[in-house]
C-alpha cells in the first residue's frame, strides 16, 4: 500500500483504476477496509483512493489533538502529494460526512460532488459529549476492545450480525487494532464539531445523500432533512441496512453512487 508523508503524518492509501478520483472516508473507527465493496468495483471507472486517516489503519499515529479540519486538510494534502488536481467525488461514512462538512467549507473548489453516508449535520448535545470525553478517557485507560463490543450492534442490523459474522468479526479487529490515541483524539474531535445545519442551503455541489433503513445513530428521517435542505441533493435508503450500509449492502450502495455518478 502506498504510502505519503502528509503534514509530517506517514499516511497510507489503497488506490486503484483510472478515471475520475473518487475519495472514500472512513467512519469511526475503522480504516479503509470498510469500503471494500467499493474500491473494487468503481475502480473499472474511476482512480479509487481509499486512505486510513491519520493514526486509523495503517497511517501513522501522532499524540496531537486534531479536529474534522485537521483530517480534511491532511486529505488536500493527500490529494496534493499524489498529484491530482481534478475535482474528487467526495464519499464519506459517519465521521467521513463529518469531515466532509469541513471540506466544503475550506476546499470547495476541489469537489466535484458529495456522497454522504449515514452521518449528520448536527452537532452533539451536551449528553453526547459527555459520552464522547468518557469514551475517550476510558481507551486511554483500557484499550479500544470494549468499543469492539459495544458498538457492534449500533453500527449493523441484526440480519447482517446473524447472517455476515465475517464482516462483523473483521470490523471488531480493526476497532481493537486501533490505537488508543487515535480513538481518543477522534472521539473529541466529534464532540468539539460544529453544527453545520444552518450552512446547508448553501452547498450547492451535486449531493447524494444515503442511508440504512434502520440506521440507529444517523436515521433516515434525520438524512431526508438535510437531503431537503440542500438545494442539489439526491436521497436513498438503503433497505436492510444499518449505519454500515456500503459494508452491509454493497451492491445496493454501488448501484446508487453509480447512477449518481453517471447522471
Amino acid at each position: 500500500m502506498p504510502e505519503y508523508t502528509i503534514n509530517n503524518i506517514g499516511t497510507h492509501v489503497v488506490t486503484q483504476g483510472t478515471g475520475p478520483p473518487l475519495l472514500l472516508v472512513h467512519g469511526f473507527p475503522l480504516d479503509h477496509t470498510m469500503w471494500s465493496g467499493q474500491v473494487d468495483h468503481f475502480a473499472a471507472s474511476h482512480t479509487v483512493i481509499a486512505p486510513d486517516l491519520r493514526g486509523f489503519g495503517q497511517s501513522e499515529v501522532t499524540d496531537d489533538p486534531v479536529t474534522m479540519q485537521t483530517y480534511a486538510d491532511d486529505l488536500a494534502a493527500l490529494l496534493d502529494a499524489m498529484g491530482i488536481t481534478e475535482p474528487v467525488h467526495f464519499c464519506g461514512l459517519s465521521m467521513g460526512g463529518y469531515i466532509a462538512w469541513a471540506f466544503v467549507e475550506h476546499h470547495r473548489d476541489r469537489l466535484a460532488s458529495l456522497i454522504l453516508c449515514d452521518t449528520r449535520a448536527t452537532a452533539d448535545n451536551s449528553a453526547a459529549q459527555k459520552t464522547r470525553e468518557l469514551t475517550a478517557q476510558r481507551v486511554l485507560k483500557e484499550g479500544p476492545d470494549f468499543l469492539a463490543s459495544g458498538l457492534i450492534d449500533k453500527l449493523f442490523v441484526k440480519q447482517t450480525r446473524e447472517q455476515q459474522p465475517e464482516i462483523i468479526e473483521q470490523t471488531k479487529e480493526v476497532i481493537r487494532s486501533t490505537d488508543p490515541r487515535t480513538v481518543a483524539a477522534a472521539s473529541r474531535a466529534m464532540a468539539a464539531r460544529p453544527d453545520v445545519t444552518t450552512r446547508l442551503p448553501a452547498i450547492d455541489v451535486p449531493t447524494l445523500i444515503i442511508v440504512g433503513e434502520h440506521d440507529a445513530i444517523s436515521p433516515p428521517s434525520e438524512m431526508r432533512e438535510i437531503a431537503d435542505a440542500m438545494p442539489t441533493a439526491t436521497y436513498v435508503e438503503i433497505p436492510n441496512a444499518g449505519h454500515m450500509a456500503p459494508l452491509e449492502c454493497p451492491e445496493q450502495v454501488n448501484a446508487a453512487i453509480e447512477q449518481f455518478l453517471c447522471r
